[in-house]
């Protein structure tokens, strides 16, 4: 499926867990994915974008499964990079993006040299928080509720 869609959904069951690809997801408003280790606080759902993924691995001379870099949600065809106080829509969900997420040293036990790849220009991805609740599934079609 192209243009601007949801491409995989993980679940983290704790902090430093492992990360369950799961075909959909239940976003709570003002909480996160149920399930998910990181509930409240801005940073309730993280998102990485497949295209910008793809890059940084072709750039490493790698092929690292997504699900590395440890966020919730795979989109493709949305351009994360500087979209603070962005509203995403997937569905009946909003998720307000609230920061870029800064890839840790985790990314380096991966792969070393995967941190400072991911580092520049928001290509670790984004976190928001729920504004809106609903289901988010694998294929939804996701767009920018705000206009810049």
């Amino acid at each position: 499926m192209n243009g601007q869609n949801i491409k995989a959904i993980w679940i983290k069951r704790a902090k430093r867990g492992p990360m369950d690809a799961v075909q959909q997801a239940e976003a709570i408003a003002s909480q996160g994915l149920v399930g998910n280790a990181n509930q409240r606080g801005r940073r309730q759902v993280t998102l990485l974008d497949a295209a910008v993924w793809q890059q940084v691995m072709q750039e490493l001379g790698v092929s690292l499964d997504p699900s590395v870099r440890r966020a919730n949600i795979l989109v493709s065809g949305i351009d994360l990079a500087k979209s603070r106080k962005r509203v995403l829509q997937i569905g009946e969900c909003r998720i307000r993006i609230f920061t870029e997420a800064k890839p840790c040293e985790r990314m380096d036990e991966v792969l070393p040299g995967l941190q400072a790849a991911l580092y520049p220009n928001w290509r670790g991805g984004a976190c928001g928080e729920v504004l809106q609740g609903g289901t988010i599934s694998v294929g939804d079609h996701a767009v920018w509720a705000d206009t810049r």
